[in-house]
């Protein structure tokens, strides 16, 4: 679910009712997904209408954090970045919403690339639930770490997708 409008290209302002996504162009072109934490960043891909887990970045610092994200949205040729938000149950905003449109703003004016807020509740417990779901991985069998974050952010970037795509606001009629 799109929280509000993006932030444009490097101004870091907010701005009018459409969304990245309802321009034909950047519907075909690549979106990148965040889930911004404090330990770890969450990237996901979309190149199209299905969105996929791209990578964790463990956290070191805000000026290293950021120029990691904005090496993977270079090389990923990023046309708009869909950045969570961990929203209150109220809806209300959180410290840490606060801080994930902070790293949004700064990226936003470090990449001149579109950056839009999307309602990230439930992700973190979708995630651990799809995770737990299929057979043990070979990383889980060995005793790997296994992070959400990226199948987080991918969750994110897909109700992204799904709420601006225009197919998800058609109804199929009976035959």
């Amino acid at each position: 679910m799109l929280v509000d409008s993006p932030d444009e290209r490097g101004s870091g302002s907010q701005s009018g009712a459409t969304t990245p996504f309802q321009s034909a162009s950047i519907a075909n072109e690549s979106l990148l997904g965040i889930d911004y934490g404090e330990r770890r960043i969450g990237v996901a891909v979309a190149n199209g209408a299905l969105a996929v887990p791209l990578a964790v970045i463990e956290h070191t610092n805000r000026a290293e954090d950021l120029e990691r994200v904005a090496t993977v949205a270079r090389e990923q040729s990023a046309a708009c970045i869909v950045i969570g938000l961990p929203l209150h149950m109220s809806g209300d905003e959180s410290e840490q919403s606060r801080r994930a449109r902070r790293f949004g703003s700064a990226l936003a004016r470090r990449l001149d690339v579109p950056v839009v807020y999307a309602d990230e509740r439930y992700t973190s417990v979708r995630a651990s639930e799809a995770l737990h779901a299929v057979p043990a991985t070979r990383a889980r069998k060995r005793g790997v770490k296994v992070f959400l974050d990226d199948v987080a952010a991918a969750m994110i970037l897909q109700g992204y997708i799904d709420a601006a795509s225009p197919k998800s606001r058609t109804v199929a009629q009976p035959p």
